[in-house]
């Protein structure tokens, strides 16, 4: 299996990226006037406030405030040792904190050396648990995101779906959504027994409603009315800003992390990346992003088959199989710079070490939120577009604020 798909050839400085414009009632044109959307906005999805630019019903520019959650994550990882900090890691993208930890337990391990001794059945694990909160994530991004538009049904049949998921993974970890589960090392403990079963059973029970859901939703011809056409953001543009995950691949290149680092036992496993070709409207637009996130859910559906096949013959659970077998007394790693990064439910999400090599407690810590950067291009996708479709290009970023305001 090839490690890199990129089928793009990038040349920088062909686009220039523009700063959003802070405004004031002096500088406003004739007719303009400005809207606060948010931050009690529903549709804004957590304390988000932006400041829109409006002549009439068009949009004219848009300005993000951000700053509203105070949550300090990076501080908070630099007063902790590396294994407590787990819990905030968690609080990050909460709607997918099973990937978060992924990403942040790989980075130390490396940095520690250990990670190539990891046994496999904790490897394969972590993937399971990774991939069922992908789906449970990208369930709530759609749902949601035809809430917004004014589609009741589909986001309850997908929270109800998404449910199972989270009685699967509160089965396995104790918790329904902060799970601290994924352990430097390894696992807060195996799978319960039976576990496998009842995950082979929801795989078959969701597939026709994952069907369901895309003929209901994805295909209808008002949903990609609303859709179709609307926040396109151009391919050059989605890599000025950073933009990854989803909103990436929703304009057209092939980039995931899984693919790209093959980190994990991801290069064992047979998976296909989704993109945005055009289908209903333009590469890029609002309908593109939602449907990669369908097509990704089937992909993680594939991705869980293949790790219960795995968990099920040739790394079958034995007694003397001990989950924390690896994890370490004492995180003590060299005094190091170290960047670490996965592919989250959201894309790109990676973690900064800076470490003295006297202490588990790291000098310095900065998360990559891949909500950050996705964010970020908003004003670029909103100029030109009406104020009802502005709820629309939110939606389609699935933002979670939790990791904008870390």
């Amino acid at each position: 299996m090839t490690t890199q798909i990129i089928e793009y050839e990038y040349a920088p400085g062909h686009f220039q990226a523009s700063e959003p414009t802070l405004y004031s009632p002096g500088m406003l044109q004739e007719g303009e006037m400005i809207l606060n959307v948010g931050p009690q906005h529903p549709s804004t999805h957590g304390v988000l406030r932006f400041e829109v630019i409006t002549d009439g019903e068009i949009i004219n520019d848009v300005v993000p405030h951000l700053g509203y959650l105070h949550r300090c994550f990076e501080k908070h990882a630099e007063s902790l040792p590396f294994n407590q900090t787990i819990p905030f890691v968690d609080r990050l993208d909460y709607m997918a904190a099973m990937n978060s930890e992924h990403v942040w337990v790989m980075g130390v391990e490396k940095m520690l050396g250990i990670q190539n001794d990891l046994p496999k059945r904790v490897e394969y694990i972590r993937v399971l648990v990774a991939e069922l909160n992908r789906i449970a994530s990208h369930f709530v991004a759609i749902g949601t995101y035809a809430l917004d538009i004014g589609a009741y049904t589909p986001f309850l049949w997908l929270m109800r779906d998404r449910e199972h998921i989270q009685r699967m993974l509160e089965w396995a970890s104790g918790a329904r959504m902060l799970y601290n589960y994924i352990w430097i090392g390894g696992l807060f403990f195996d799978l319960p027994v039976g576990f496998e079963e009842r995950c082979r059973e929801f795989v078959a029970y969701v597939k026709p409603k994952l069907q369901e859901l895309q003929q209901l939703v994805i295909d209808n011809k008002i949903f990609v009315q609303r859709t179709a056409n609307v926040g396109v953001l151009p391919l050059p543009v989605a890599i000025d800003y950073g933009c990854t995950g989803p909103v990436l691949r929703g304009s057209g290149l092939r980039y995931d992390l899984r693919r790209v680092d093959g980190y994990s036992v991801y290069p064992e496993l047979e998976f296909k990346v989704p993109i945005g070709e055009g289908k209903m409207g333009t590469v890029g637009d609002c309908w593109d992003r939602n449907y990669v996130r369908v097509l990704e859910c089937w992909e993680s559906l594939r991705l869980v088959e293949q790790c219960l096949n795995r968990l099920t013959t040739d790394l079958k659970r034995t007694r003397d199989f001990d989950p924390q077998a690896m994890v370490p007394k004492k995180i003590r790693p060299k005094a190091m710079d170290f960047y670490a990064r996965a592919e989250s439910a959201k894309g790109e999400l990676g973690f900064f070490f800076r470490t003295d090599g006297k202490s588990d407690i790291p000098v310095r810590c900065k998360c990559r939120s891949c909500c950050f950067h996705n964010l970020s291009v908003i004003h670029e996708i909103s100029r030109g577009a009406m104020l009802a479709d502005f709820i629309a290009i939110i939606g389609s970023i699935d933002v979670v604020m939790g990791e904008v305001d870390r």
